[in-house]
């Protein structure tokens, strides 16, 4: 085992946890109200967990007031990554079409202003069968189409930058109750970080995966280091006794020091609750080096916290 630092009560391990780049976009959907737009936001974002065989991973990154919008109105911005720009651009118009533009009221924006160009309305305006119209504001090319509800509105393109994907916590716990508590305390003061993501459900993800498997054809398989079924038969396990559930948390952002602004949040919200709260250990998922060029570790990220 590699040594720990003590937080609380709660030890967290001298480990790193290892990302890789993507590439990665904001949207921005509005609607009439909140809550058409958080169902639009949430359709689009369904079946984004992960790249291993959901092609990208996105959620909702914060509500949008009217005040903050394009066009007034309430609106949601999500986070879109993928493991290259072509898929990522594929993904985008398919999601779109299929849950912003059926969606009742909505509207569609970039969310990001520099980076390389993909469609977002350009294509998606041949639904309009030649109705369609287009008008440039402020150098910027929007799409009207016209829909059974009035006109979707759509901005032509959006931009697409290199991000971060696979910043990682492993949060282990006496049992389920304490490891989801924890992951909850955690996911939530990620989500105050602007410009970061957490793309399982709720956040939180109980399949952690390692790279590879005994079967051929599979890329990823359980982290057997990490199941707490397994201790005493993996010889790759990594838990004690007692430490009978573990929950991981996820972290995709727009850059290096989006990610570990939110691993450092959630770091201190995890541990702030102490031993007590049935919370042990705090370890990360890494490959050594191998897997990816970021490396975030956690004595570090709680170093530079205080």
């Amino acid at each position: 085992m590699t040594a720990a630092l003590e937080v609380n009560g709660v030890l967290v391990d001298d480990e790193f946890a290892e990302a890789f780049p993507m590439k990665g976009t904001r949207l921005v959907i509005t609607a009439h109200n909140a809550d058409w737009a958080r169902h639009a936001a949430v359709a689009a974002t369904g079946f984004a967990t992960s790249v291993i065989a959901c092609g990208c991973e996105a959620a909702i990154e914060r509500e949008l007031p009217a005040e903050q919008t394009p066009d007034g109105r309430p609106g949601v911005s999500v986070l879109i990554f993928s493991m290259s720009g072509k898929e990522l651009a594929k993904q985008v118009e398919r999601r779109v079409g299929q849950c912003v533009l059926t969606c009742p009221t909505t509207a569609i924006f970039a969310g990001l202003d520099e980076g390389e160009a993909i469609a977002l309305g350009k294509n998606l305006r041949f639904f309009g069968d030649g109705w369609q119209v287009s008008k440039v504001i402020d150098g910027r090319r929007y799409w009207r189409v016209p829909v059974m509800d009035g006109e979707f509105v759509a901005q032509e393109t959006t931009a697409v930058i290199k991000g971060v994907g696979g910043g990682n916590l492993l949060l282990i716990a006496r049992d389920v109750p304490s490891a989801l508590g924890a992951a909850e305390a955690a996911v939530a003061a990620m989500r105050q970080v602007p410009n970061v993501i957490m793309p399982f459900p709720g956040g939180v993800v109980r399949s952690g995966s390692k790279v590879g498997s005994k079967y051929p054809a599979l890329s990823a398989s359980t982290n057997d280091a990490f199941c707490p079924s397994l201790m005493g038969l993996s010889p790759r396990s990594q838990l004690q006794p007692g430490q009978d559930c573990v929950m991981e948390i996820v972290i995709d952002g727009l850059s290096e020091a989006d990610v570990a602004a939110a691993m450092r949040a959630g770091l201190q919200a995890a541990t702030a609750r102490g031993t007590g709260s049935g919370l042990l250990r705090i370890s990360a998922g890494n490959y050594g080096g191998k897997l990816g060029p970021f490396h975030f570790h956690l004595h570090k990220l709680l170093e530079t916290a205080q």
